[in-house]
């Protein structure tokens, strides 16, 4: 634990940045809120690259390599909940050798490289952080998989692809990132071919949020200052810009709400059920990496700010397990669309 916390930032930004790109993603929502206007959508792309710069490292050491969420069944360990919904998509999207797939928002690759293995399709991730890039191209390498899985650095509401370049384009949690959906839905239609589909899983209000309440306000700032997103958007708003740009909906439900599997999506951060490899991601292993993080910065062995970006983060995960709880947000709308043939 100790050598991989003193390497955390160390990476992906100058050590007398942390501090001050800290400051620059608080003040990011304090500008929002303070003068009618949002710096998060008017300078998009420096925000969102600021954010994964902060929080890249603490997301790898906390979760792993795949920055998304699943249900799991009793018995069942994280990461095969994680594997078995990234083969969800591949077996959705009929993913098969031959096929040239997009991931956008393709984190560090980890869904990419799962995918890839299990379907044999080529896939092209496409990201906005050079950071993650960096990343994922050098796991994928160590890998393995270079022959299968590509990576693009580019804004994924404008791709730097000929139209109808792709069978199939998916996305886990990502589209979030987006200043408006119906932007990265067009530029999904756009990259298809005729009858290809687009997948997604969609950080969304649910019904039950209610605007008039400050509990849930407060708990919806904290996700997305945690989670370095824009305004999070209600399920009929997917919906409609989804309708708006063209696709055919062939699924949407929110699997947060299915019956089964019987353990919720929001249970590694809520606790109290801990193992050892569930213990960085829960209530208990945030609160102890946070104060070792304070630790390491007052002994000059980690950049001197790292506690804020953990302290970000923790923000996010407590607000994530408790919106759970109330059932007033989910990270997994899930849609399935086509473009029409």
């Amino acid at each position: 634990m100790p050598t991989r916390l003193s390497q955390i930032l160390k990476r992906s930004l100058d050590p007398d940045d942390v501090e001050s790109s800290v400051g620059a993603h608080e003040r990011s929502f304090e500008f929002g809120r303070r003068n009618g206007r949002d710096r998060r959508a008017t300078d998009h792309r420096a925000f969102v690259e600021n954010y994964y710069d902060l929080a890249t490292d603490l997301y790898e050491y906390g979760w792993g390599e795949s920055f998304h969420f699943a249900p799991r069944v009793p018995g069942e360990s994280r990461a095969a909940s994680i594997a078995r919904q990234e083969h969800f998509v591949a077996l959705k999207l009929g993913l098969r050798p031959g096929m040239r797939v997009a991931d956008f928002g393709c984190g560090v690759g980890g869904p990419l490289r799962e995918i890839a293995r299990f379907s044999g399709s080529q896939i092209v991730g496409v990201n906005i952080s050079a950071y993650q890039i960096r990343r994922a191209v050098a796991y994928t390498e160590a890998a393995g998989l270079s022959q299968l899985g590509t990576y693009l650095e580019s804004d994924f509401t404008a791709v730097d692809e000929p139209d109808e370049s792709f069978d199939a384009i998916y996305a886990f949690e990502s589209t979030c990132h987006a200043p408006d959906r119906v932007d990265v839905f067009a530029e999904a239609f756009r990259l298809l071919k005729p009858g290809g589909c687009f997948l997604s899983f969609e950080w969304c209000l649910t019904d039950r949020f209610d605007v008039g309440d400050p509990h849930h306000c407060q708990l919806k700032h904290d996700i997305e200052l945690g989670g370095g997103l824009q305004d999070i958007v209600s399920l009929h708003e997917v919906d409609t810009a989804l309708d708006k740009v063209g696709f055919e909906v062939l699924e949407a439900l929110d699997m947060a709400e299915a019956p089964e599997p019987s353990i919720p999506w929001y249970q590694p951060l809520a606790g109290p059920r801990l193992s050892l490899t569930g213990l960085r991601s829960s209530r208990v292993g945030r609160s102890a990496t946070y104060q070792f993080l304070r630790v390491l910065e007052a002994l000059r062995v980690v950049p001197r700010g790292t506690p804020g970006a953990a302290r970000i983060l923790n923000t996010a995960a407590a607000a994530l397990a408790e919106s759970g709880r109330l059932r007033i947000f989910t990270p997994m709308y899930f849609v399935l669309v086509r473009k029409p043939a």
